[in-house]
């Protein structure tokens, strides 16, 4: 997965899905100039759509991946512990 908070800035992303919603440019040209999958692209767009005012690609960490981590540091706390 591409790390868009290292080569683009949150508001050249907002610019390219505002081109994007007024259908001037292309969902697969984003996806190439971003560097990113069909799923990704959507998964912004889910993220922008919460909210629009906060929207940052600094933080856009997969809740999933998010709690991943967690119950991965929960484990080898108590798997040391156990020990």
């Amino acid at each position: 997965m591409a790390q868009l908070n290292k080569k683009f800035t949150d508001s050249q992303i907002k610019e390219l899905r505002e081109r994007y919603v007024r259908n001037e440019i292309e969902r697969k040209y984003i996806q190439q100039v971003l560097g990113i999958s069909k799923t990704r692209f959507f998964a912004l767009i889910k993220l922008y759509r919460k909210n629009p005012n906060k929207f940052s690609v600094r933080n856009s960490i997969d809740i999933t991946t998010a709690k991943f981590i967690q119950q991965l540091g929960r484990f080898l706390i108590l798997g040391f512990r156990e020990r």
